[in-house]
């Protein structure tokens, strides 16, 4: 085997410190988001908040404190708010962590939805000349339009406006039609093979053939530092310094 093994069904790992800037209506946290194809899961490991939730079932408030767990399946519009000011999550995410490699789209208002450029420059860290001078600005930025789009689209809804989430979905699953070729090549190269590999030692088991366990291994990551702007926090992502620490 080259590297270590895959996480445990192939999912990613990444720790959350979920941002502690305020936000126009007075809370404080990251930006309203959805997946299209992946389950997150939060684990919540320091500090208090409160997950707010859109779906076709109405507007929800999951709170968060320290050992709760909360998972939300792909549709759910998601937003982290930080009520101390120190909210810490470990996320475990579905297909070898690709909400955090293509499979999020930002409640930006519909003029931003509409336009693919105009989505990517307004998600972008990267400055209009092209520097990430201002990385933490920007990052505040994208997020105070995404809960401008979100506040809307939670006032429409609750105005019995149903059409305004198929909107956004619809607008959503256009954003990401360019990627789908990587996503289906990401899943089959992970959790898919992940599961044929199980399919394989149980039907080599039931011949009797027990080779696989001989080829069992330990692997280890050190708490990776923070490194990344993400949409909802600071993070660090395990996955991306899997280097093949075995122990």
């Amino acid at each position: 085997m080259s590297g270590p093994p895959p996480f445990p069904g192939a999912v990613g790992i990444s720790n959350l410190r979920v941002y502690p800037w305020q936000t126009d209506d007075g809370l404080h946290g990251g930006s309203p988001h959805v997946h299209l194809c992946c389950t997150e899961c939060y684990v919540v490991v320091g500090g208090r908040g409160r997950l707010q939730t859109l779906t076709a079932g109405g507007f929800a408030e999951q709170p968060l404190a320290c050992g709760d767990v909360v998972w939300f399946t792909p549709g759910t519009i998601h937003r982290a708010v930080n009520d101390d000011g120190e909210l810490r999550v470990v996320v475990l995410m579905q297909n070898s962590g690709l909400p955090e490699a293509g499979d999020a789209v930002l409640t930006l208002p519909p003029a931003y939805l509409k336009d693919p450029e105009k989505y990517r420059r307004a998600v972008s860290l990267v400055g209009p000349d092209g520097s990430p001078q201002q990385p933490a600005d920007r990052a505040r930025a994208r997020r105070d339009l995404a809960i401008e789009g979100f506040r809307e689209l939670r006032r429409r809804f609750s105005a019995g406006d149903t059409a305004a989430l198929d909107e956004f979905y619809a607008a959503a699953a256009a954003l990401v039609r360019p990627q789908l070729d990587a996503w289906q090549a990401r899943w089959e190269d992970g959790p898919a093979a992940v599961s044929r590999r199980t399919g394989e030692q149980i039907e080599a088991l039931r011949r009797g053939d027990h080779r696989h366990l001989t080829e069992a291994t330990v692997s280890r990551i050190e708490q990776p530092a923070q490194d990344t702007l993400g949409m909802c926090g600071f993070l660090s992502r395990y996955d991306l310094v899997r280097t093949g620490n075995e122990e």
